[in-house]
């Protein structure tokens, strides 16, 4: 039997100052239906079946490229026109059944970091919404007198967002089951990631300092006092050294299973604030960019020059999306959250709601967007709930000059349009976070035998 107890720790508050110092944005300075495959990754989770039997709504994902609205595309071709050369620009509009404006929408442009809407919809395909990364802490010894008699084994899951904060609360954790040192080595197994390393002896060494608030750095302790009054500091002194292991040690047993948060709080955080790290490590854990590319265009019907990706989170001029393929991720990830009962806003930043990269910008009230930046590109899509049109589906592709100016003039265009079509006070449904999944976080579960 095992023994079994769980510490849950709600760190929505703290993620701009996680995510603050990060290079975020992808900026250095800055038909066919969803379809479910075979989970990848070695965590046990329940969900991953239901994620792969969940049958999908049979919902156009976009229109025919011909015959837009006459009005409102005349009214994109002057947007594209006062932007200079029109190879650079492209524009797609659509309501759910009705092409409003197509300039250039099929021609794949750079995408920047709209490159992320393609890997969260793979990402969502492979895993599912409720999925969660498992890190598996373990020991080769005995706990006696508040030591370790052995190694400190952590078994990694491809987890993206075991930050200093998740290290504290398995370090409390360890704490509350009477660890004060341990004798042996600190050992990383599997693909264990803390604050955004991969490298397992640099992830190793932040994990040390980590579970020992004697040895934390000013970031550490800053980030510790944004956690809930009264959050204790962990203390966990790793006599030994850091080591990286192929496989764990025959010998292990097991002392507290770390679940992190689900996989779509982590999509969540990582399209608000454009981590770039993040994008990579869950376009890995799907298999690369080529399989999001590949997957990604499968799903939207598109053909696949349409979506050119060489990574995951759009750190390159080479990843190229269309317009058009761009406005149909994001009605293909609406098709498939809709039997979770959970919309777009339960991935992407809500306007005016949802604290992020995105919060400083104009943009229209209650629109769900995703922006990219890159060099000389800007790039925005998403959907904009009107009165007149409905929720109207966009995406605008810049290129080849200043990315703010770019910005500003693609802030003038949608508000202009979305004066004409009538605002909203409250957004429609299909644009509402499920208030489910606010209490959604991570959670530490003791298993020792």
């Amino acid at each position: 039997m095992y023994k079994s107890r769980k510490f849950y720790f709600n760190l929505t508050t703290l993620l701009p100052l996680v995510l603050s110092a990060l290079v975020s944005g992808c900026s250095p300075t800055e038909a066919p239906q969803a379809t479910s495959t075979t989970p990848i990754s070695g965590s046990e989770n329940k969900n991953q079946a239901a994620a792969s039997t969940v049958t999908k709504p049979n919902l156009p994902l976009t229109v025919a490229p011909e015959n837009p609205d006459p009005t409102i595309n005349n009214q994109a071709s002057r947007y594209i026109k006062s932007l200079g050369a029109k190879q650079f620009h492209g524009v797609w509009i659509q309501s759910e059944d009705k092409l409003l404006a197509n300039q250039q929408g099929t021609v794949p442009l750079p995408a920047a970091s709209i490159t992320k809407v393609a890997t969260s919809l793979v990402t969502l395909q492979t895993f599912g919404p409720e999925h969660r990364f498992i890190t598996q802490i373990g020991t080769t010894g005995e706990i006696k007198d508040g030591v370790l008699q052995g190694d400190l084994v952590f078994q990694g899951d491809q987890d993206p967002f075991f930050v200093w904060e998740e290290a504290m609360a398995v370090g409390n954790v360890l704490n509350k089951m009477g660890i004060k040192q341990v004798a042996g080595d600190l050992v990383i197994v599997d693909k264990f990631y803390m604050n955004y390393k991969t490298n397992p002896e640099i992830a190793g060494k932040l994990l040390k300092t980590a579970l020992n608030s004697k040895t934390w750095n000013a970031e550490a302790t800053t980030l510790h006092r944004a956690l809930p009054p009264g959050t204790p500091k962990p203390q966990v002194i790793i006599s030994g050294s850091v080591k990286a292991l192929d496989a764990p040690p025959d010998n292990i047993k097991p002392l507290v299973r770390h679940s992190s948060f689900p996989i779509a709080e982590l999509l969540k955080k990582m399209n608000k604030y454009s981590n770039n790290y993040m994008a990579e490590m869950l376009a890995n854990s799907v298999g690369g960019a080529k399989v999001v590319a590949q997957k990604a265009a499968e799903t939207v019907g598109v053909p696949t020059k349409e979506i050119q990706l060489v990574n995951g989170s759009g750190l390159s001029p080479q990843n190229k999306i269309s317009p058009r393929a761009a406005t149909a991720l994001f009605r293909a990830i609406e098709n498939y959250l809709k039997p979770y009962n959970m919309t777009i806003a339960d991935v992407f930043a809500v306007v005016g709601e949802d604290k992020g990269i995105l919060s400083p910008r104009p943009l229209p009230q209650l629109a769900v967007v995703k922006s990219g930046s890159l060099n000389n590109v800007s790039a925005l899509a998403g959907a904009l709930p009107t009165k007149n049109q409905g929720t109207v589906w966009f995406a605008i592709m810049n290129s080849g000059g200043n990315f703010e100016a770019f910005r500003k003039q693609q802030e003038i265009f949608l508000n202009s349009a979305v004066r004409e079509w009538g605002s909203v006070a409250t957004s429609p449904g299909e644009l509402i976070a499920s208030p489910q999944r606010k209490d959604k976080t991570s959670t530490s579960e003791i298993v020792m035998r």
